[in-house]
């Protein structure tokens, strides 16, 4: 029996912080925007096409993007109002799609393999777009294919604010005239090694011996070579807030000792946020669970905006105790729980020290893998008797 063929789209929110502050600020349309910041160690975390024109990229020094367009406009950005976006967007195509992944804050693939039996899916596509950016009044460009790698390619060739179908046997057509640095996740080490082999578009890669590529390139050699052919067969992921990281502990005796309640947040906080930077991915939900001494269990969650960080993380781990927790009744169980998770993208890293603060943590993150978890701890983690032996301070 054959495989009816599959449907992929996907799709990508253009400049996404860009369009949202002009959405805030119609006045900003059409000028070299760059969201960032623009201090001695600001970092570009998104421009405007017409700032990428004068040659500004993302994750470039700040100074660097000033003195190649001194006009530039350099905007703070707004955390709340992309993950407010980026919600509305998610329930409009999760209204609309049977099965979607949600690949990072500003970007979806839908599986829409067998609906052209009952709609027609190029026409079912376009009308989504026309659907997004009528609701929210955000560009939005797509990419129809039969493989969630095509679509990615034919997206970004469609860019800004287009879209464009490769129908079924016509991908190597679209994708071989192509450099190979258009290929999803070929950096520039990559492209140098293919370049200095004599490999500068995809059907030459296409036609490298696989032998060669591995040899090369090791496991890596061989997706190249599927790449370049066109074969790609990930499946969409279906997003679903089901999807969770958490950490509890049921203590070896009830507590109603506030300072012990809040140390022990702190650590599965730490613990849960740890395992999400390692999965390299972004929470927007918290939830904080509590089991009574009498069996009781109750539960608070919070939509939050998406992040990493500890500390954001943990004053709203409090903050949700603080509204949960009826005094003076004694604990047994505490638990910490992080859901509606997207893949962490270089953008969401960018802002305000938050590189800084993630990079930190995550220097973090690399010594408790090496030394293990218990080697380092926050002050708020370390009992208050190991304050009190200490001699007082003079």
């Amino acid at each position: 029996m054959s495989h009816p063929v599959k449907h992929i789209a996907h799709f990508d929110l253009d400049a996404f912080f860009v369009s949202v502050e002009i959405l805030k600020n119609p006045e900003l349309k059409g000028k070299p925007l760059i969201v960032g910041g623009d201090g001695q160690r600001g970092i570009v975390a998104a421009c405007s096409y017409e700032a990428r024109k004068f040659g500004i990229q993302s994750a470039m020094p700040a100074l660097t993007a000033k003195r190649l367009c001194p006009n530039a406009i350099f905007l703070k950005g707004s955390y709340h109002e992309y993950s407010k976006y980026s919600r509305i967007v998610t329930e409009i195509i999760g209204n609309e799609v049977p099965q979607f992944e949600k690949a990072s804050i500003d970007e979806f693939y839908c599986d829409l393999t067998g609906m052209d039996r009952f709609f027609g899916v190029s026409q079912y596509t376009r009308e989504l777009r026309e659907k997004i950016i009528k609701e929210t009044g955000l560009p939005i460009s797509y990419g129809l294919s039969t493989s969630k790698l095509v679509s990615k390619m034919a997206t970004n060739e469609a860019k800004p604010n287009g879209y464009l179908e490769i129908p079924a046997g016509k991908e190597t057509a679209f994708l071989w005239p192509m450099n190979v640095d258009k290929i999803p996740m070929v950096g520039k080490q990559t492209t140098i090694q293919l370049h200095s082999m004599g490999i500068s578009t995809i059907e030459q890669l296409a036609h490298t011996s696989l032998d060669l590529l591995e040899y090369q390139f090791g496991k890596s050699g061989k997706r190249l070579w599927e790449k370049a052919r066109a074969i790609d067969d990930n499946p969409v992921e279906p997003y679903s807030e089901q999807k969770s990281l958490s950490h509890e502990n049921t203590f070896h005796q009830d507590s109603n000792d506030l300072n012990f309640l809040h140390t022990e947040l702190v650590k599965l906080t730490e613990e849960t946020a740890y395992d999400l930077r390692q999965e390299e991915k972004l929470t927007g939900c918290v939830t904080v669970k509590i089991r009574y001494a009498n069996f009781e269990t109750v539960s608070r969650q919070e939509v939050i905006d998406y992040t990493a960080l500890d500390n954001v993380l943990l004053a709203k781990v409090k903050n949700l105790f603080g509204k949960l927790y009826r005094k003076g009744e004694k604990v047994r169980l505490l638990g910490v729980r992080f859901s509606q998770l997207v893949p962490m993208t270089l953008q969401m890293n960018l802002f305000d020290n938050a590189e800084e603060k993630l990079e930190l943590f995550k220097a973090v993150d690399d010594i408790k893998k090496q030394f293990g978890n218990n080697l380092l701890k926050k002050a708020a983690t370390i009992s208050r008797s190991s304050k009190e032996d200490q001699p007082p301070t003079p």
